[in-house]
């Protein structure tokens, strides 16, 4: 019998460089799409996949990330004295019980796979997700419930996954697929980042992971890789090399790279015009802009 995934781990330890100076105060995962912070995202998608225990790989800095999650009773009192009730129910998500989310510190910027391993206590002897809050998924589904439902029929690793254009793939973790079954494949091996020429495929790794325990004891034994760092898909390899089942998961929805200010614009455009409220203005401007634009040239 296949154990459910309850736990998630999320790795916010980077320094968001690519977004200085905002950074130099601000934690990225504080930043907004609309009017909810990316870590925001990440938790409500964790939520809506069964997780209950959440995991933050954190580093020095990170207070606002920490204290987000906290209650906050003087501006909850306000609210309620406002009668802003419509506001304190879109507090409540901000919310997380005592016991549901722990922190721990990566002291050393040695990679993803690195960020896991640190959680390893947290985790023992239990399936666990990983969740990259950069990569913001818009979809009907949540991508990770549509993991841990297909993941209750095929057990072993699985990552989320998507086709990129070949020159792209020296930005990722690429598959190599032995068996391709539509929305799953069977993988054969995992390269990271390779050039355009060496990829195996243009099936790329994205920011969602259900793992095995045996994942940990991989990156126990794990030296650096890929630029200098511990790398995650070195450690789901090493499970293909002991014949053990990694799958790679179509996901229904569009993903955004927010850890790149191009894809952080084009989600909070997306995410500005799904909004009801907010549509028909927002449109209207980017409409008018367009137009103007097109008159300049």
């Amino acid at each position: 019998m296949k154990r459910k995934v309850t736990k998630a781990i999320f790795p916010v330890a980077g320094l968001g460089t690519r977004f200085l100076p905002a950074t130099k105060s601000i934690p990225k995962e504080i930043m907004t799409l609309v009017d909810r912070p990316l870590i925001q995202y990440a938790i409500d998608e964790a939520r809506a996949a069964g997780i209950k225990e959440f995991i933050f790989v954190t580093s020095r800095g990170k207070g606002a990330l920490e204290d987000y999650f906290d209650n906050s009773p003087v501006l909850e009192q306000e609210l309620r004295k406002k009668g802003k009730d419509d506001l304190l129910e879109i507090l409540k998500d901000t919310n997380m019980d005592s016991g549901a989310i722990a922190y721990m510190r990566q002291h050393k910027a040695l990679g993803l796979g690195h960020a896991v391993w640190c959680a390893r206590r947290l985790i023992g002897n239990e399936p666990f997700a990983v969740i990259l809050p950069d990569d913001v998924i818009a979809a009907e589904k949540p991508c990770l419930q549509q993991m841990v439902e297909a993941y209750q029929e095929t057990g072993g690793c699985m990552v989320a996954a998507m086709e990129v254009p070949p020159e792209k793939a020296s930005s990722y973790g690429v598959l190599d697929i032995k068996e391709d079954m539509g929305a799953l494949v069977s993988a054969r091996g995992m390269v990271e980042k390779p050039s355009m020429e060496d990829a195996p495929s243009n099936l790329a790794v994205i920011g969602r992971y259900i793992l095995t325990p045996d994942i940990l004891r991989n990156l126990n034994k794990i030296k650096s890789g890929a630029g200098g760092e511990i790398q995650l898909t070195d450690a789901i390899a090493q499970e293909l090399e002991q014949e053990r089942e990694v799958y790679g998961y179509r996901f229904r929805g569009r993903r955004f790279d927010c850890g790149s200010k191009a894809g952080f614009l084009q989600a909070t455009v997306s995410f500005g015009l799904a909004r009801e409220e907010l549509h028909d203005e927002f449109s209207g401007f980017l409409n008018d802009l367009v137009a103007q634009q097109k008159a300049a040239e």
